[in-house]
């Protein structure tokens, strides 16, 4: 079996990925809350989990990937206080929280489809799993890590010895926390296990003076709505187990979320929840991270209708390792386009010339291309190979590396030449051979009329699309 090699955050050092199951991975992702549409850093996270998973498949583990709809629960600090995003979004808009959730979702999945990110096998809307979220929060409370005050049921962080060593172990700049400061909590960093629609010991009838919810349900601590973090243990814990091989996400997880994920899931199992963290870092305009908070994002409409192609900004996510900051311009991604659209353009004239290479030359460049992968999700290792062995490669290596890379190569077809085309060609093919190169560049002239540009090669002459340069 030949090992990936990841960065695991828990440890710090880039490890052997040693299945718990053999040949099999349990792979869970952090994916979008739905109350407003994704932008092109979200979409940065969700590409090197992409390319994490087609990696894995690659070296023949069978992976079984889920990813959550955060559509209740997720406050307006991120923490314990403030506002249901959902909730809130739906007021704004005059619409239901569910009406939000379900067409941002929608969105969500149109763009990572435009951006050629592999579905999941299972998508886990949160609002769906309450009955699982509400029995995970009734282990952690017989164990004695809870307690209730007026707004909710919180996790006692200092009854779990080891919280925040995720936290500990990451880089510095990821540590900040946002410890929102509720009075009755026992410490700052305890967080909300479930929400009440109301303050604790409310008279019932008086719920008309609080703010009405779409999203809540009835639990044995009263009418309310789990908090952010245990859905994601919960629904890992469903779809994958207790303790699963590989957890994914942005670096900004990992101060808060993913810190508590680990505290209540093992908390409550009494074994290790996931034994490889992988976090991917920031989309930076301007020197700044991308990010609603910011004001600075763009979404993929927005590329679109700057005249770019959603995977040329799947394109430019490759050039830059995925531990690594990526610094976005225009600029940066107008040479992106660029770089696909050659791709584009060599893949059409390998149609035309048929090119091929032998088994073993081929071998060695799908050798070569997947260990740049294997070890660490080197994609910018990869495409420079890629761009090293272009002219000694057929479009079979060419289309073997994008299953790798997921630029959509596999989509580009052989151009359609006419018949009125090929007999322009035939001509100039025969004043060329008669050095009549004046009417031969006037044939070619005309032939660029039609949208066609033309390489004389060693194999002959090969059209190339105007559409594509």
């Amino acid at each position: 079996m030949t090992y990936l090699l990841i960065y695991n955050t828990k440890t710090r050092a880039i490890e052997e990925v040693k299945p718990i199951r053999v040949n099999k991975i349990g792979f869970y992702a952090c994916g979008p809350t739905v109350y407003q549409y994704a932008h092109i850093g979200n979409f940065r996270t969700y590409i090197f989990e992409d390319i994490l998973k087609r990696t894995l498949r690659l070296l023949n583990y069978k992976v079984k990937h889920v990813i959550n709809i955060t559509d209740v629960g997720h406050l307006t600090s991120d923490e314990n206080d403030g506002e249901d995003k959902i909730e809130k979004e739906a007021r704004r808009q005059r619409k239901t929280a569910y009406e939000i959730a379900r067409f941002y979702e929608k969105v969500f999945k149109k763009d990572i489809r435009r951006l050629n990110i592999e579905e999941p096998d299972i998508w886990a809307r949160a609002s769906e799993h309450i009955k699982e979220q509400i029995n995970l929060i009734k282990i952690l409370e017989k164990k004695g890590f809870t307690y209730r005050i007026s707004d909710g049921i919180y996790f006692d962080v200092l009854r779990f010895r080891k919280y925040g060593e995720l936290w500990k172990t990451a880089p510095k700049e990821t540590r900040a926390r946002d410890n929102i400061t509720i009075k009755e909590k026992k410490n700052p960093q305890d967080f909300a296990l479930w929400k009440f629609s109301a303050p604790s010991g409310a008279d019932p009838s008086t719920i008309k003076n609080f703010p009405l919810r779409d999203m809540q349900w009835p639990s044995p601590w009263g009418i309310g709505f789990p908090g952010w973090h245990i859905e994601c243990s919960a629904m890992s814990m469903k779809y994958l187990g207790k303790h699963f091989d590989v957890h994914a996400g942005g670096i900004d997880h990992i101060p808060v979320h993913h810190t508590n994920e680990i505290a209540q899931s093992e908390a409550a199992s009494n074994m290790p929840f996931v034994n490889y963290w992988v976090h991917g870092n920031f989309l930076l305009v301007g020197g700044k991270r991308m990010g609603k908070s910011e004001k600075n994002f763009l979404t993929l409409d927005e590329l679109v209708d700057k005249g770019f192609d959603p995977l040329d900004y799947r394109y430019l996510a490759l050039t830059a390792h995925y531990r690594s900051p990526l610094f976005f311009s225009l600029d940066a991604l107008k040479s992106s386009r660029n770089a696909r659209l050659h791709l584009t353009t060599i893949i059409q004239k390998l149609y035309q010339t048929k090119k091929k290479i032998s088994k073993k030359e081929s071998l060695k460049f799908k050798d070569d291309l997947l260990e740049t992968v294997r070890v660490d999700l080197d994609t910018p290792k990869g495409l420079a190979l890629l761009w090293s062995r272009i002219e000694d490669i057929s479009i079979n290596e060419i289309l073997w590396a994008d299953r790798i890379f997921g630029l959509g190569l596999n989509k580009v077809k052989p151009l359609k030449i006419s018949n009125k085309i090929r007999n322009l060609l035939k001509k100039r093919d025969s004043y060329r051979k008669g050095k009549n190169w004046k009417e031969a560049d006037i044939i070619r002239l005309e032939i660029k009329k039609y949208g066609f540009e033309i390489e004389d090669s060693s194999r002959g002459p090969v059209l190339t699309s105007l559409s594509f340069s």
